[in-house]
């Protein structure tokens, strides 16, 4: 893990266990599902790059979203 601190989109510092909401509709690539906007995310956890964060979605597990189209929840 880096020293990155890791903010949402409004520079909200997010942390390990944090729920995060999407800020627009995101097509998910190779699979049919679009997370839409409002679409709450439990449960994220830190990668070691500060533009990313994993988590499980709805239907998709083991998804990488950008923290530019989230916010914290």
């Amino acid at each position: 893990m880096s020293d990155d601190v890791v903010k949402d989109s409004n520079g909200n510092i997010l942390a390990d266990g944090d729920s995060v909401m999407v800020i627009k509709d995101l097509k998910v690539k190779g699979t049919s599902v679009t997370l839409k906007r409002g679409t709450v995310v439990k449960n994220i956890r830190l990668t070691g790059d500060s533009d990313h964060i994993e988590c499980n979605a709805e239907k998709v597990k083991g998804l990488v979203l950008k923290t530019e189209f989230l916010k914290k929840a």
